[in-house]
């Protein structure tokens, strides 16, 4: 049973409780009105009591998880900021107390609250929207300049998070450092998880699942920033010009992003250019066992996968549809999708 309706129950019971207890008291000094006077009293009072117990819930417990969802987004470093702020604030205020409560009248009596409380609310507010620019003059090293200084950041992009493989390559220690995550990736991993296209919204789920499991794994080093770029509206741009500003690489295995940053002298590494250098090496004229799954483009050609996913292009393989055959390799081609490999059917093959 949750929260909410174990907090509704007991509300109930008790305004039930006391409006029994309010008819019941009150019950002889009140006159008795027709058919509802008398003994009905109690009950009526209480059934109004259990009432506003049941709707007294709703009341409270949308605005309080409304402020906890807020409250959830925000970060800890901003959170700190404002209470600090806050309690700056209140402390001006409490040095301005004394005087505002020399003003005439009602002016006295409320001046030093209303003052101290809009003290706190500007305190924590104006701390909130320059903390980058205070904690610099502070000297801490946070943000944009702690992380220029830090050479163990990489910075991963919409894709290479919905891919999914940057768990086993940091596990497999090909990425060291920290995993950076700007707030915009992240906002557009849940803008593609609303979408109306189901593919589409199926990949953004995916990316935030991901991301969850990453935030879980304590071997994991992650990390959302909310570092931005004013001026840039594309995602693609603002995770350049970042990484130009921290002087960290991009991981991805978006090819048009990855041409983009190179261009840009920005330090790339792309997940699909890592698996295919770590695919074995096949040679023309070697042997292969691959399974005809599909056709091929070409009449009379089939298409079999190996066991990482490289593509391998039979001649005359259309006639051993799904069946596992021996290849010769003819040759071997490198494409930005991957790497394809082409045979034909062994001498051994053709002639059972």
């Amino acid at each position: 049973m949750s929260f909410g309706i174990i907090l509704r129950l007991f509300l109930v019971v008790i305004f039930a409780l006391l409006g029994w207890w309010f008819g019941s008291t009150f019950l002889e000094r009140l006159p008795v009105l027709g058919p509802i006077g008398g003994r009905s009293y109690p009950f009526i009072i209480a059934f109004l009591g259990a009432l506003v117990g049941f709707i007294l819930p709703f009341l409270f417990l949308w605005p309080w998880r409304s402020f906890l969802k807020k409250v959830q987004k925000v970060s800890a470093r901003s959170l700190l900021m404002g209470t600090v702020g806050a309690v700056l604030g209140l402390l001006v205020g409490l040095l301005l107390a004394f005087p505002l409560s020399l003003l005439p009248g009602l002016w006295g009596r409320i001046s030093p609250l209303v003052g101290a409380l809009l003290l706190a609310c500007l305190g924590g507010a104006t701390l909130v929207m320059r903390e980058q620019d205070i904690l610099t003059v502070l000297g801490l090293l946070v943000g944009r300049e702690g992380l220029r200084l830090r050479r163990d950041v990489v910075l991963l992009d919409t894709s290479v998070i919905i891919d999914g493989r940057v768990i086993d390559i940091h596990r497999a220690g090909f990425i060291g450092g920290t995993l950076l995550v700007p707030r915009f990736v992240l906002d557009e991993l849940q803008h593609i998880a609303d979408s109306s296209d189901v593919l589409r919204r199926n990949r953004g789920r995916r990316g935030l699942d991901i991301l969850n499991k990453m935030q879980k794994d304590e071997s994991i080093p992650l990390e959302i920033t909310d570092m931005d770029v004013p001026g840039i509206s594309t995602v693609d741009g603002k995770l350049i010009k970042l990484a130009q500003e921290l002087n960290c690489p991009i991981l991805t295995n978006d090819y048009n992003l990855n041409r983009v940053a190179e261009l840009q002298g920005v330090r790339v590494l792309n997940i699909n250019e890592l698996a295919n250098a770590v695919k074995p090496v096949v040679l023309p004229g070697e042997t292969l066992r691959v399974q005809i799954i599909q056709e091929g483009k070409e009449p009379g050609q089939g298409v079999g996968y190996l066991d990482d996913g490289t593509m391998v292009v039979v001649e005359e393989g259309r006639r051993h549809m799904n069946a596992m055959v021996s290849i010769v390799v003819t040759r071997v081609l490198q494409t930005v999708a991957g790497r394809m490999i082409f045979g034909q059917i062994h001498e051994d093959e053709r002639t059972t």
